[in-house]
């Protein structure tokens, strides 16, 4: 597993220049551009919709968007996220009524479909749907805020979950997101992470090119 995907969060980024701020980010060797959408109804906080995603794209950006749905309930956005140009939708089971059915309408829609697990979700979540999924993304913080810290535990869940993608043998892109900094993203990587979602540690740095590359430095170090 050689994956290194590095998706800074907007959520940290400057709203008022995002175009700019998102060339900037991706000029300095990001990955994905991760996309946190909070409803103040599923999580305590309001954030962005779908034409913040189109108004980036219309911008130019054509690096994949990965788009977490922090929203309940979830079926009724997704076609509009895939309208907008999302690339991979992610969503959580308790926002779901039908799971796969959700995980269904994602892929209906063009996109690739993930599952978010929060720090209290069991994996067993994952036993009947995993064969469907492209990607699951463990919340190492509880949803809702930016700028926490990692919970410790998380490392456990991902070698966990790790285990599982692996034993079925489909590619299946392990994510993780929250508190994720240069100094500790070697142990998430060791831990079988291959996608890592990073906000302030990327967007509040002097220099995004210099952090993006002590990521993967320390991330190639860690994997030896």
């Amino acid at each position: 597993m050689s994956n290194c995907i590095i998706a800074p969060s907007i959520l940290s980024a400057n709203f008022a220049r995002l175009g700019e701020e998102v060339d900037n980010v991706i000029a300095a060797g990001a990955d994905w551009v991760h996309f946190d959408v909070m409803d103040n109804h599923y999580v305590p906080n309001l954030t962005i919709g779908p034409m913040v995603c189109q108004a980036l794209r219309k911008h130019g950006v054509t690096a994949p968007i990965d788009v977490h749905l922090m929203v309940e309930p979830v079926d009724r956005i997704v076609p509009d996220f895939a309208e907008a140009g999302a690339s991979l939708i992610s969503f959580h089971p308790e926002a779901s009524r039908h799971v796969h059915r959700t995980i269904q309408l994602i892929k209906s829609h063009g996109c690739k479909a993930g599952l978010v697990l929060n720090p209290g979700t069991p994996v067993e979540v994952l036993d009947w749907v995993l064969e469907d999924l492209d990607l699951v993304l463990l919340m190492s913080v509880n949803p809702g805020f930016g700028g926490q810290a990692f919970i410790p535990s998380t490392l456990d869940k991902l070698r966990a979950v790790r285990a599982m993608i692996d034993k079925r043998g489909k590619p299946v892109i392990l994510e993780v997101d929250g508190g994720v900094k240069a100094d500790n993203i070697g142990q998430i990587a060791a831990a079988g992470a291959d996608a890592f979602v990073a906000g302030s540690a990327i967007f509040n740095a002097p220099d995004y090119a210099q952090v993006i590359a002590q990521m993967r430095a320390n991330v190639a170090a860690a994997r030896g």
